[in-house]
């Protein structure tokens, strides 16, 4: 008779979010993966970050989960699930309604409560340490895609994108930047999506920058990584990009505007500057954030005169 091989445990990760939260759920997801070297390490989410997820190396697969509907029925029963989605209640009952034999969150009875005023990295390393699991946030960086990626090496990244208003600054300031980093030698390329092509492409024409500097809408997932690695420094406001910076440990200044760096902002051991007026607000409003519109373009250039020369290929 033959034997029968038993099914590998599984271990289920929720993070239906976007691209900064994927990255700063990194370190958590670290741990999880030295925890539990023997399990299959699923993450629930978006199926456009899978690129990114496979090539961290963290998770062996993703199964999609675009938002907080009810969970793919291929995620149940697992051994393991875990919470990195958010303090609950609707992340946490989608989760247990999949009947894993061990559920790891915040909001359970007897467990801890929600950090709110923690960093994300902090407070989800913090929820595997109160787990049992040993968790290091600044454990964080990402090696170097091979890939090929337009761009130059050396240049100075500008992404004036973000997903929402409030944390947008003006066109103008970003091409003023643009003008300043060019007439100081550096070469100077325009980062974003597709939706934000024509919002580089504005920046760039204001700068006096030919369309061959916009590389908006031109770089995957895994060639804007590459892009950034290869760069000597990165300016954008608080959005997904000012991860990407952290995780290849490119230096990068960060314009914050509704929600504090103590949250969101970069490892304050990194290369990094992070620019803030402390003034918080609605990092959803219709309109840039008045905290966000105090930073100048001085104050820009400033930060990135205190910036140091990059190591190149850092990676883990």
């Amino acid at each position: 008779m033959r034997a029968v091989t038993p099914a590998r445990p599984r271990l289920v990760v929720l993070r239906a979010l976007k691209l900064g939260d994927l990255l700063t759920a990194v370190p958590a997801l670290w741990a999880l993966a030295r925890a539990y070297p023997r399990h299959e390490r699923v993450l629930a989410a978006p199926a456009w970050l899978e690129p990114l997820a496979r090539h961290s190396g963290v998770v062996q697969r993703i199964v999609d989960t675009p938002d907080l509907g009810p969970l793919d029925p291929s995620l149940a029963g697992a051994d393991v699930a875990v919470n990195l989605h958010g303090p609950g209640p609707q992340s946490t009952a989608l989760l247990a309604a999949t009947h894993p034999t061990r559920l790891v969150s915040y909001g359970l009875a007897g467990g801890p409560p929600w950090p709110d005023r923690e960093h994300e990295r902090h407070r989800w390393c913090r929820l595997l340490r109160d787990s049992g699991v040993p968790a290091d946030p600044d454990d964080l960086l990402l090696d170097v895609p091979h890939v090929d990626a337009p761009g130059r090496s050396g240049a100075t990244l500008l992404h004036p994108g973000a997903s929402s208003e409030a944390r947008r600054w003006p066109p103008q300031r970003w091409a003023a930047v643009a003008r300043a980093e060019t007439r100081a030698g550096r070469t100077v390329l325009l980062t974003g999506d597709a939706g934000e092509a024509d919002l580089a492409a504005e920046v760039a024409w204001r700068a006096g920058l030919g369309a061959d500097r916009v590389l908006a809408g031109r770089t995957d997932l895994l060639q804007l990584l590459a892009v950034v690695a290869s760069s000597d420094r990165v300016v954008c406001g608080d959005t997904g990009m000012a991860h990407v910076a952290s995780a290849m440990a490119t230096p990068s200044v960060v314009l914050f505007g509704p929600t504090s760096p103590a949250i969101w902002g970069p490892p304050v051991t990194g290369p990094h500057v992070a620019l803030w007026r402390g003034r918080a607000g609605d990092p959803h409003a219709s309109r840039a954030d008045p905290g966000l519109l105090a930073i100048g373009v001085d104050d820009v250039l400033q930060a990135l005169d205190s910036l140091p020369v990059p190591p190149r290929a850092t990676t883990r």
